[in-house]
């Protein structure tokens, strides 16, 4: 994972994203066997509030490139992103009110894969 902002120009690769509408996280959310077809992408967006945290962890059985992004205004920004992952974990907080994607891109051989995301509940 990487701590540096990545802003990107809104593009028609990366403006793909959900089918529908993003939910709030309210719940663990998980994906297994998910087949993704030689270049293509899937994405699990979901509805954040400004410090939201977010758990992620997942497995791919060929390389995937890994993304978490957001629509801010005409950009896109990618606050984190990881190249060529075959199993990854981390954490992210959200940086606004926006609708946040996780997406993984599978290479020539496509891929399949196996996720789960969930929210972190403050303590009080």
């Amino acid at each position: 994972m990487t701590g540096a902002r990545s802003w990107v120009t809104m593009l028609g690769a990366v403006a793909a994203g959900c089918a529908s509408a993003p939910t709030p996280l309210d719940a663990p959310r998980s994906q297994f066997g998910m087949e993704i077809a030689p270049y293509a992408r899937a994405s699990e967006c979901m509805l954040l509030a400004k410090d939201d945290r977010v758990t992620y962890r997942f497995s791919t059985s060929s390389p995937v490139d890994f993304s978490v992004w957001f629509r801010e205004g005409n950009a896109v920004v990618i606050p984190v992103e990881i190249k060529a992952a075959t199993e990854q974990s981390g954490d992210f907080t959200a940086q606004g009110d926006f609708d946040y994607c996780l997406s993984w891109e599978a290479g020539a051989g496509g891929s399949v894969l196996e996720y789960r995301v969930q929210p972190v509940r403050p303590r009080r």
